[in-house]
């Protein structure tokens, strides 16, 4: 695994323990078809929550400026695809009555330390 995808999955792992530590059940981690893969999916209260986790190293930067910030019109498409064909093969596995799609972004410090953590509710 390189750099990129290590700082990815250490992330998706600090969101995971950040949202099951405010009560949230965890339902699917990098749940993956053909068409691309969500984060997390996770359970808050009656909420079927998914979450879009983006991360980023401080240093010398391209693209957004916050790592919430690169969940463009394009990729919240995609993000909605791929959960309506999770809930269409899981879903009656889970009671829920709303979906919410969330975006945490989390920047680490060039020694891996988290330097910031933006959760962003109901982002899309």
């Amino acid at each position: 695994m390189d750099r990129r995808q290590t700082t990815g999955r250490n992330a998706e792992e600090i969101c995971a323990r950040r949202v099951s530590a405010r009560g949230w059940r965890i339902l699917a981690r990098n749940w993956r078809i053909r068409a691309g893969e969500l984060d997390l999916i996770a359970r808050d209260g009656m909420t079927l929550v998914v979450i879009e986790v983006k991360s980023q190293h401080l240093g010398p930067r391209q693209g957004p400026t916050a790592p919430v910030l690169a969940v463009g019109p394009n990729k919240q498409r995609r993000i909605r695809r791929l959960a309506s064909a999770w809930i269409a093969g899981h879903g009656r596995r889970h009671d829920f009555r709303d979906v919410r799609f969330d975006v945490v972004g989390i920047t680490f410090d060039r020694e891996g330390k988290v330097i910031g953590y933006d959760h962003l509710e109901n982002a899309f």
